[in-house]
């Protein structure tokens, strides 16, 4: 199985928990890694033969900036069930950073993995 993914994705969103949190938009970073089978759209080298990484991008940010989470975990879990919903993805990873969140780290996130990779 090929893998097509998109690195750091930047979306204006609210997440949160703590009251500043709901009432201004922090930037997250969302990686995707989305199996598929780039075989046909090799051969063919047309976009209608494999999975549009532009679509998805414009997608997933679409929903995330339209969504209002407190966790991150929901987040990513949400975001996981719309690209299997919505484009048919058998397996996924998705990454949230919400960079800034610790002022001891750089970044903290979660990365969740859903399907069956073949």
């Amino acid at each position: 199985m090929d893998t097509i993914f998109v690195n750091d994705l930047r979306v204006d969103t609210v997440i949160g928990v703590n009251d500043w949190e709901r009432k201004s938009r922090q930037t997250v970073s969302i990686d995707l890694e989305l199996a598929c089978d780039c075989k046909k759209a090799a051969a063919s080298d047309s976009i209608e033969d494999t999975l549009n990484y532009k679509l998805v991008s414009k997608r997933v940010a679409a929903f995330v900036e339209q969504s209002e989470f407190q966790l991150v975990e929901t987040l990513a879990e949400r975001i996981g069930g719309l690209l299997r919903d919505e484009f048919g993805c058998e397996w996924l990873r998705v990454r949230v950073n919400k960079t800034g969140a610790l002022s001891a780290a750089r970044d903290v996130g979660v990365v969740i993995e859903r399907g069956e990779r073949r």
